[in-house]
């Protein structure tokens, strides 16, 4: 059986995404498209104070960014005007400017097309929250991954303290809650299954059972 041109995978915050979909598309021998990586990358290269310029200045500067990926797997590279996108986006300053610019429609517009050019030209798993039901509407193999907030929050604390940090379990679910409350009642591309998807609830399952679940959804089992 050939690999699926796209697939995407949705899902709350704190439900193991970007490892599942890296994972997936190393099995797969795609391209992983890490989406969030092109919000950052789109709010280094418009730099701070792109919120607040006119419309039609935020346009002009988005038409010079050109977004492709090559390689598969584990090496799976996102480039931005033909250059690698490395870890420069990956600060807690670059964070907080892709945060800004992604409430505008005219970024969200941009990137969404710029993610639709990079799969007609790129087999790739796409990891996110609206891939299946704004970006890649058409894909054939669509996963929503789910679980209850407070097995996320405990999944997350314990990443925490895998690296040392700090991990209140309490402060957390409530993050993660209003994560959920601001994600599914958004007004724009609110997160919800595709009516199409196949929807995994992670909570019973460690990664490598969720991973054979997402398998045994694209018939690869």
């Amino acid at each position: 059986m050939s690999a699926p041109r796209v697939v995407t995978l949705d899902g709350p915050a704190g439900v193991g995404k970007t490892t599942l979909a890296r994972r997936v598309a190393e099995a797969l021998g795609l391209a992983y498209l890490d989406t969030g990586a092109m919000y950052r990358a789109t709010a280094l290269a418009l730099g701070p104070g792109a919120r607040d310029l006119p419309e039609a200045a935020l346009r002009a500067r988005l038409a010079g960014l050109d977004f492709s990926l090559t390689g598969s797997g584990a090496a799976s590279m996102l480039h931005l005007n033909g250059r690698p996108v490395g870890d420069e986006i990956r600060t807690e300053q670059v964070g907080m400017l892709a945060s800004d610019v992604a409430t505008l429609p005219v970024v969200r517009e941009f990137l969404m097309a710029a993610q639709r050019a990079v799969g007609r030209a790129t087999a790739l798993v796409a990891e996110g929250r609206d891939m299946g039901t704004v970006v890649f509407p058409e894909a054939a193999h669509k996963v929503f991954l789910d679980a209850a907030p407070e097995v996320r929050a405990r999944r997350r604390c314990e990443q925490l303290r895998a690296m040392g940090a700090p991990a209140d379990l309490a402060l957390v679910t409530e993050q993660i809650r209003a994560r959920d409350h601001q994600d599914r009642n958004r007004a724009v591309a609110p997160l919800r299954p595709a009516p199409d998807a196949v929807v995994i609830d992670t909570g019973a399952l460690d990664i490598d059972g969720v991973f054979a679940a997402i398998l045994a959804a694209l018939g690869r089992a």
